[in-house]
């Protein structure tokens, strides 16, 4: 055995027992008892305490020492690439801080549901405060002496700073409000009105995930109050959620989380536990969920048959023709949620998340001002005010379990969408015609084979400008969106 192959076995088991970590998370979230949360606590401490020691074993860097890169083929020497860098960080964390930061974020996941139904901010306060407590501390270990947030930013966009998502959402902030202002003062259309049985939406939304290329044989989806995708490889699941009166909530939940698992599922087998058998990074994974709902999902071509098939479920709609179905599923209105947001305004309630986590990291802004200074920002960005916190600083799970630098890559996912949804349209033909069946194929093959299949092995920003043919930037989602509502508001 080199060098190499005893540094890949050691990983090989050190990527198996993280999947096992996150399946406690996706059953914590979809069947684990109630009352099992501080016990689950106890055991994710437990695991990450092992996951730690794994990381941070002085092997690693023996290992890492003795081997040549220069003599490793380019998928070898990106796996290193992975494992250098996660060693150099994991070993700036104490052990104690990491299971600590693991316990306290379980726990406190359950407290913030709790206070979130019962709208008492004050409920959750103190267990926020210890939170960001710990992760300020990660963050200055891992910083050593630079800046917090730019640390944390790393775990999700490695080698993104925030000046430069700074200076991309400041360029998408005035064509986003100009569209949306203009929107606003146009006539809406009809909003989709009805009962829609939840078990006939889980029903079509398993036609939905297959039909964009999901392997129920290595997957299945559950209902969670919040939608996610968990795992890779072999065992990808997603959940999503039922609203009788709403169901283009689960359809586009589901679509959504498709898009995460099938990115995971089309890497390479030949990468499966190794550090190249996951996403690259939360950015290129959010552009795989946000082209499969929006840009495919929600096009005027995929909503002429999503049309028909809700029309086959449920009987004749109060929406009269395919054009007011694609309008409606479009439909721009004011409202305080991120999850429930339409095209336009998403990156806006992203962008108000990304200045006020920065600002909580950097200890400017303080856990107990928190509701007045959402409610204050939300104010100047959308025209209201939210009455309540489940509508405001509650309504997402992210720094209730610690996932700051987390919010920025939904918008840089849009980015990177609009993107590749350009390259693909140069690229293949037949798109829409194909969607108007309710035939994906050519676009998520052209993912698959562009993006999906390479899994860590290119940087973010690599993988993004290799699919594209071009640097990523802010201005073909930009183009897209202005185009797209121009046509259904007729402006």
């Amino acid at each position: 055995m080199t060098a190499f192959d005893d540094l890949m076995a050691f990983q090989h088991d050190t990527e198996a027992l993280a999947q096992v970590a996150g399946r406690l998370g996706w059953d914590q979230e979809t069947v684990m008892p109630r009352g099992a949360a501080n016990q689950r606590g106890e055991e994710i401490a437990a695991l990450e305490t092992v996951l730690h020691a794994r990381r941070t074993d002085p092997r690693l860097g023996d290992w890492l020492e003795r081997i040549d890169d220069a003599r490793l083929p380019p998928a070898d020497r990106a796996k290193l690439r992975h494992i250098r860098t996660s060693y150099a960080r994991n070993t700036k964390v104490p052990a104690k801080l990491a299971a600590e930061l693991a316990r306290v974020t379980s726990v406190s996941q359950g407290i913030w549901a709790q206070a979130r139904a019962s709208d008492d901010y004050n409920a959750f306060a103190p267990t926020f405060e210890t939170v960001l407590r710990l992760k300020r501390e990660e963050a200055s270990a891992l910083a050593e002496g630079g800046d917090l947030y730019d640390a944390l930013l790393q775990d999700y966009e490695p080698g993104t700073t925030a000046a430069e998502l700074d200076a991309m959402f400041g360029a998408l902030r005035p064509r986003l409000v100009a569209l949306r202002d203009r929107i606003l003062g146009a006539d809406q259309p009809l909003a989709l009105q009805g009962h829609f049985p939840a078990e006939t939406q889980m029903a079509l939304s398993a036609d939905l995930a297959t039909s964009f290329g999901y392997d129920l044989s290595k997957g299945r989806i559950d209902r969670a109050v919040h939608p996610f995708s968990s795992g890779s490889g072999a065992d990808v699941r997603i959940t999503t959620r039922t609203d009788e009166a709403d169901p283009f909530n689960c359809f586009y939940s589901t679509i959504h989380e498709v898009g995460h698992a099938c990115y995971e599922q089309n890497i390479d087998p030949e990468f499966a536990l190794t550090p190249l058998g996951a996403g690259v990074s939360m950015g290129v994974h959010e552009s795989q969920s946000r082209i499969y709902e929006n840009q495919i999902g929600r096009s005027p071509a995929f909503t002429r048959y999503l049309f028909r098939r809700m029309s086959e479920k449920f009987g004749a709609l109060n929406l009269s023709s395919p054009d007011a179905f694609t309008a409606s599923v479009n439909r721009v209105t004011q409202g305080f949620i991120r999850t429930e947001s339409d095209e336009v305004q998403y990156n806006l309630h992203v962008l108000l998340r990304f200045d006020l986590e920065r600002d909580l990291i950097a200890g400017r802004l303080d856990v107990a001002d928190l509701p007045e200074a959402w409610n204050t920002r939300f104010a100047a960005d959308f025209g209201v005010t939210p009455d309540r916190v489940s509508k405001g600083c509650l309504q997402d799970v992210h720094w209730p379990v610690g996932l700051f630098g987390y919010f920025p890559t939904y918008s840089l996912g849009n980015v990177y969408a609009g993107c590749l949804m350009q390259a693909m349209r140069a690229e293949v033909g037949g798109l829409d015609a194909a969607f108007e069946r309710g035939d994906t194929r050519l676009a998520t093959d052209w993912l698959r084979e562009k993006v999906q299949q390479f899994g860590g092995l290119y940087t973010p920003r690599d993988t993004i400008k290799r699919a594209c043919g071009f640097e990523p930037n802010e201005g073909p989602l930009l183009d897209y969106l202005e185009a797209k509502f121009a046509a259904i508001y007729g402006f």
